[in-house]
């Protein structure tokens, strides 16, 4: 019998991300309370993005918005690492979101540890920037679906690739 496996992966879907930050972007300047805060938000590359507004209070506010856009999107906060409020130009403030893509090599380890520490007849393996478990038995590898949603890792994880 052929071995089944999946992939444990964490990807944020940019393109999800980019609708987001043009639904707030319009949101922020209709609304009244933001209209003249010079605040805007902005994809920075493949892994960031970047609020910018007049004062450290509109900055939460912008910050609120768009987080209330990307969950109406479907991408998960979980997947968003807040840098520190920083200063900037023309005494406004900014602040980076790191987007996460891929698990951090610390987190894979605690994957793999925790999988081992099961006692499944399974197998992981990190493999880049995912993690790949394979076994012989389906409903193994549904068990250990199961016991990965209930353990938080402190990231979002997405469960691909799965060959039964």
């Amino acid at each position: 019998m052929p071995d089944s496996s999946f992939d444990i992966v964490s990807k944020i879907d940019l393109q999800e991300v980019h609708n987001a930050i043009n639904y707030a972007m319009k949101e922020i300047t209709t609304r009244f309370d933001l209209k003249d805060s010079k605040s805007s938000i902005e994809l920075e590359g493949k892994d960031a993005v970047i609020l910018h507004s007049a004062d450290d209070f509109r900055l939460k506010s912008i910050n609120d918005i768009l987080q209330q856009k990307l969950v109406k999107r479907g991408v998960p906060l979980k997947g968003l690492t807040y840098g520190p409020i920083e200063p900037a130009a023309g005494s406004t403030s900014k602040q980076k979101i790191t987007l996460q893509q891929g698990i951090p090599i610390e987190k894979a380890r605690e994957i793999v540890k925790l999988i081992k520490d099961s006692k499944k007849k399974v197998q992981a393996s990190i493999q880049g920037d995912l993690v790949r478990v394979s076994g012989r038995d389906r409903d193994t590898l549904q068990e250990i679906i199961a016991l990965l949603k209930a353990t938080d890792f402190g990231i979002d994880m997405q469960f691909t690739n799965y060959r039964g």
